[in-house]
This record gives C-alpha cells, structure tokens and sequence, in this order.
C-alpha cells in the first residue's frame, strides 16, 4: 500500500478542512503552523493536485479537496473509532450510518429499546445524506433513503410507507382544505430528496398539473415536516417519519390516508461478509421488529 499517504499528513489535512485554519488545526494537534502547512504541503505534492485554496487572510477546500476530504474523512473517524474501541476493551461494536430525517425522527425515538436489549453492544450512530464507503471501513450497516440500485451489497428493505399531503389541523381548518383542487391555492413544501414529488402525487391523484415553483424546498423531510407544523404549508412526506407529528396531533393527512402513494425508500444495507458479525445480526433483527411495530408510545 505505497500509494497510501502518511497518516500525519491525513490528519493535517483533516483537521485544516474541518477547521478552515491552519493555526486552529495547529493547536488542535499540538504541533505549529508550520508543521502543519509542510504536512498538508508534502500530501498535495504526493496528490498532484492543490486541495486548498489559500488567501492572506483564508483557506478553503479546492474542489479537489472537497472530494477527498468526503472519501479520506470517514476513514480517518472509523480509524480513531476503533483505536478508541481497543484502548477501552470494547470487543462488541457496531457502526451504523443512516440517512439523517430516519435517524432523527424514527431511530432515535427507538435506540434506547436497543440499547436496553443489547448492553454489551457499544453502538456508534452517524447520519449525513451522503452514503457510507464500505470499502473504506465507515459502517457495518448504512441505513439508505432512496432507490435501491446497489447491486454489490444486500438491501434489506425495512417497511412501505405512505407518502400524503400532510399539514397543521390549524392550516387545514384556515384554508378549508377538503379537495384536491384546494392544494394548489395554498402553499405546498417541496422535499427535494423525496423519491415521490408533488407531480407524482397530482399525475395519481388529479388531473390539475402541480405547481412548478415552490416558496419553501428542504433537503431534508424532518425540515418539510417542522415547516408544515408551524403552519407554512401543506408538506408531501412519509406517515411512517412524520408518525410523531401526527401522533402528537401537529400534522395530520389533510385528504385522509387514502391518498397516498405507497413506496419502499428506507433500506437497510451491508455487505455480505458482514452478516457473519453477531452485533450486525442482532441490530438487523431488532430493526425490522421495530419496523413491523407502529410508532413508540410516548412517555
């Protein structure tokens, strides 16, 4: 593995993009500013290509860079997660990295069900919407939102879930949203990472094309989903990752459950080899329990 940089100099690297400073980055790993430029200096040279973009009085990531940083900064985590795992006797864990509305709005509410079932599993939660790298040791599972096309890996769906207008009671009451019509005199939340979009919803539902312009778009559903609960518009998102604002009575379907489109977008997925390991076997077979249950109850 020649071609693989110094670690010292990953690490500069990391730390000056994660930090967007040189001395910041210094301090941080204890060595001076300069010790750290010739780091980020010698694996540019190695590179052949400029991973930042310096001025008198900043830095940032070229666009190199930034695609590096995406491949190498995970696998610098999984490194330091695992030293820090054999320095403290953990011989029993688990990494898991899901899509970041299902690990804020339906995971979280569950993991201390998981934690109480299985003490000796020391688990390690990440989310982002970008997929973890099993190749470079990110994650055991990787919890994805989206299409399943991942061939080279198994793909485990957890659940079908209905995807409706949703909105405040207070909103629908204001506007007296009853018909399908009704929806394009209001404002309407646009998901942008939605695998069902507001013109698949019309094309199904209406013969009334849907708007093309949007006064509000999120890259997340939780984001779509808090905008409908303040009462800015009518959201097009999941009952299953909404089920705690519907349940909490924030957000309900304004034209009832029958008009949803019914999809599979929540996987869970891994590599084969990863099945063997007793802690991914025991996290899959409680993740579709809990899928196949409804919300949890609220304390």
């Amino acid at each position: 593995m020649s071609s693989v940089p110094a670690v010292n100099n990953l690490m500069a690297f990391e730390a000056v993009a994660r930090r967007r400073s040189f001395a910041l980055a210094a301090t941080e790993l204890h060595l001076t500013a300069s010790a750290i430029s010739h780091q980020v200096a010698r694996l540019e040279s190695q590179l052949g290509v400029r991973l930042f973009e310096r001025s008198a009085h900043s830095v940032r990531l070229s666009a190199a860079g930034e695609s590096y940083l995406a491949r190498v900064g995970g696998a610098l985590s999984a490194i330091a997660a695992a030293t820090d795992d054999l320095r403290q006797g953990v011989s029993n864990s688990l990494y898991v990295h899901s899509a970041p509305s299902f690990a804020s709005l339906w995971l979280m509410p569950r993991i201390q069900a998981f934690t109480l079932a299985y003490p000796d599993i020391s688990l390690n939660l990440s989310a982002a919407h970008t997929h973890s790298d099993f190749g470079l040791g990110q994650a055991d599972i990787d919890i994805r939102y989206g299409v399943p096309n991942w061939s080279d890996l198994v793909v485990e769906p957890l659940f079908e879930e209905r995807i409706v207008p949703l909105a405040s009671p207070a909103f629908i009451r204001e506007h007296r949203l009853k018909r399908v019509e009704h929806l394009l005199d209001v404002p309407l939340i646009q998901s942008n990472v939605g695998i069902v979009q507001w013109a698949d919803w019309f094309a199904q539902f209406s013969d009334r094309r849907s708007p093309e312009r949007f006064t509000l778009r999120f890259d997340r559903a939780q984001m779509a989903l808090d905008a409908a609960t303040q009462g800015l518009g009518v959201a097009l998102e999941s009952t299953t990752i909404g089920g705690s604002h519907i349940a909490e009575r924030k957000l309900r379907p304004v034209l009832g459950l029958e008009m949803a489109i019914l999809v599979k977008g929540h996987f869970a997925v891994y590599p084969a080899r990863h099945a063997k390991r007793a802690a991914v076997e025991a996290f899959l077979a409680w993740l579709h329990r809990e899928a196949s249950k409804g919300m949890p109850s609220r304390s």
